[in-house]
């Protein structure tokens, strides 16, 4: 043969084939691209300029991690896309002559055009908009924007060496496939689909508890704590019982569906139920690809928008004051002395204090028996879910910084719950057993506590004395372990922030100086870090967002060639046994339409099930606003069906001239 033959014909290969090859193109230029832009972000000079540089430069990283898992995925799942619908082709071609290795020789030069065009178009469309996305980002975290063009080496290097390596890996299955094949069942590919699909019982039902027992863990779970070690197993179980209960689950159902007489045996079910059956056969994988996809983009983004938009509460419960000092003086005398410093300070430096919030208090861990709090190592095995920090303050101190006039009487405490309620009458701790007379709905502000993973339990005693019992008490009980008295110093000014920036640094230094014990924090200058590091999830979330968004949409543009070409047959073989035109089509319509809207049901399902998971994991980050996530959470759905719907708009249209030539 001419050296020539097998490029130019592989080059006419995808020409014959545009429909298919020029989606899954744009998918490999788009997947480069967007490869690229996170790599090259996570190296950008320009984010050491910006607050909160580390927090993004190890989200950047983190998220090109999981788009470089995505697109060995997706590309080859694409892909085989591809190889099925040539698989007639490949097989007419070696009746014709062309021996395997030929095929693979065509495959190879294939492969090639397809990795120069994707790599090349990815590194052009990733560098163009590289500095587009980096000037979100600024914009985002309100940075200021710098001039200049980046362009990194290293990232062109990674991704050039790994998509190269992901697509000469696609070769080699499609060789793989090309050397196991029989030719005469790659002619007769076009029509293996028409077996009845077998009915998996065993499958759907594990499809169904492993759905059921995801779905128990998300509505179950109350502890915080342990909602971090169970989200993922929750995913993973509803990930699983999808797939299950989509290739297994659907068939099972619609056979039930069949064995109903009264309902089967009329026009309208006979030929949705025995036409469905076969198409979830031949698609349910792709569905629940689309299902799961669907899910990931709803929840990544509505959870990263309700972070971003609730940014504000979630600084203003973890900094409860403009300035705080949580001092760990082995005496009152010595807090005491470093607050009179710090107040010196606020005069030098001319420093306007509107408001001033001061308290000493008892903190420390237990974990929770019933109504009982028990030291540490009273506790068993795998109760990370009953860890809690108690703090203790008197009566005198919550009424005079709260405004109010509570009375208690020998024996009785004020609660406040921070997450989950405590539900007892009682409470007992180190041996000393309480009443609960009101639990209160809102308490003295204490950022270490909002920064606590654990439940908080904040215990409002009759006096100091009290405090210095259970002091004494717990200090027997822990021994080395046990806590400090500690002492809340807090203020607000009307300065402005770059102000309050220089009196924090400059407060840093007198604590320094002086070695005094404790911590200080500055709302101001937090408020840095809390940006970029919500701004970070936003943009991660929007970016892996619209990469699988991307995905979702080159699914279900295949999915309708597919199903096009399938119904094309299905469609002629129909008005031969006497439906009309009229009939087959609005049969085969109400079919699409069912199966197409199926993923976006089930992942709405998905999504509703996983609310009060999701809440618990952002309380972790101290978003406590149920309702903006609620909200959210709607606006992103209500959005992403619009979307979907246009989706299924513009891919019905090739759908319907392939099944009506």
């Amino acid at each position: 043969m001419n050296k020539g033959f097998f490029p130019k014909l592989a080059a006419g290969n995808i020409r014959r084939n545009g429909k298919a090859y020029i989606p899954y193109l744009i998918s490999c230029i788009m997947t480069v691209a967007l490869f690229y832009i996170m790599v090259s972000l996570s190296m950008n000079p320009g984010l050491a300029d910006m607050v909160g540089d580390n927090t993004l430069k190890s989200m950047m990283s983190l998220g090109s991690v999981i788009i470089a898992v995505f697109a060995f995925i997706f590309l080859f799942y694409t892909n085989s896309f591809l190889v099925k619908r040539r698989r007639k082709e490949f097989g007419v071609f070696h009746v014709l002559g062309m021996e395997k290795r030929h095929l693979s020789k065509v495959m190879a030069w294939e492969s090639l055009y397809v990795a120069l065009i994707g790599l090349t178009g990815g590194l052009l469309v990733g560098i163009a908009l590289d500095k587009v996305m980096f000037l979100v980002i600024s914009n985002i975290i309100g940075a200021e924007i710098s001039l200049g063009f980046f362009l990194s080496g290293t990232a062109v290097g990674i991704t050039l060496l790994f998509f190269a390596s992901v697509f000469f890996l696609i070769f080699l299955n499609c060789v793989r496939q090309i050397r196991t094949s029989n030719p005469i069942e790659m002619i007769r590919a076009g029509s293996a689909g028409e077996k009845e699909p077998k009915t998996k019982w065993l499958l759907a039902v594990l499809g169904l508890c492993s759905l059921g027992a995801g779905y128990y863990i998300a509505l179950t779970v109350k502890s915080p704590l342990t909602s971090i070690f169970l989200f993922f197993l929750a995913v993973l179980l509803v990930i699983i019982g999808t797939y299950l209960l989509f290739t297994a689950g659907s068939i099972a159902l619609l056979k039930l569906l069949r064995k109903n007489k009264r309902y089967y045996y009329k026009t309208r079910h006979f030929t949705s139920v025995s036409g469905m059956i076969y198409r979830m056969k031949q698609n349910a994988v792709g569905l629940a690809n689309i299902c799961v996809l669907s899910t990931a983009v709803l929840i990544m983004v509505s959870s990263t928008t309700s972070l971003m938009l609730g940014m504000e509460d979630t600084i203003r419960v973890r900094y409860p004051n403009d300035f705080v000092i949580y001092a760990d003086e082995q005496s009152e005398a010595r807090s005491e002395e470093s607050f009179a410093q710090i107040r010196a300070l606020q005069k030098e430096k001319h420093l306007h204090v509107t408001k001033e919030t001061q308290y000493p208090y008892l903190s420390f861990g237990a974990f929770l028996n019933g109504d009982t709090f028990e030291p540490p190592q009273y506790a068993s095995l795998g109760s990370i879910d009953r860890v809690q920090t108690l703090m203790f303050v008197s009566l005198e101190d919550y009424n005079r910084i709260m405004g109010t006039d509570k009375t208690l009487n020998e024996g009785e405490i004020l609660l406040y719950s921070s997450r989950q309620p405590f539900q007892h009458p009682t409470l007992n701790v180190l041996g000393r057993e309480y009443t609960v007379k009101e639990t209160l709905e809102g308490f003295i502000g204490n950022g270490l506590l909002a920064a606590v993973a654990a439940d908080s339990q904040c215990v409002v005693v009759r006096d100091q004395a009290e405090i210095d019992l259970l002091y004494g008490l717990q200090k027997k009980a822990l021994g080395d372990s046990a806590s400090e008295r500690q002492y809340y110093y807090g203020f607000d000014t009307d300065a402005g922030e770059e102000e309050q920036r220089v009196f924090y640094r400059e407060a840093l230094d007198l604590y320094a100086q002086n070695k005094y014990q404790g911590t200080m924090e500055s709302k101001a200058d937090s408020r840095s870090a809390f940006i970029g590091l919500y701004g970070g999830f936003f943009f991660i979330g929007v970016f892996l967002g619209a990469l699988f968004i991307m995905a979702t949409v080159l699914i279900i543009y295949f999915k309708q060639i597919s199903e096009g070409y399938d119904d094309k047959q299905r469609f002629e073989i129909m008005q031969k046994v006497g439906m009309s035109r009229q009939e087959v089509k609005s049969s085969i319509r109400s079919q699409v339409l069912t199966v197409f809207f199926l993923p976006l049901i089930v992942a709405g399902i998905h999504v509703t099930v996983a609310l009060p998971l999701i809440c618990r994991l952002l309380a972790l980050m101290n978003l406590t606003n149920t309702g903006l996530y609620i909200a959210c959470t709607g606006v992103c759905f209500l959005v992403f069906t619009v979307m979907y719907v246009l989706i299924y708009l513009l891919t019905a249209r090739t759908y319907y001239r392939i099944v009506s030539r």
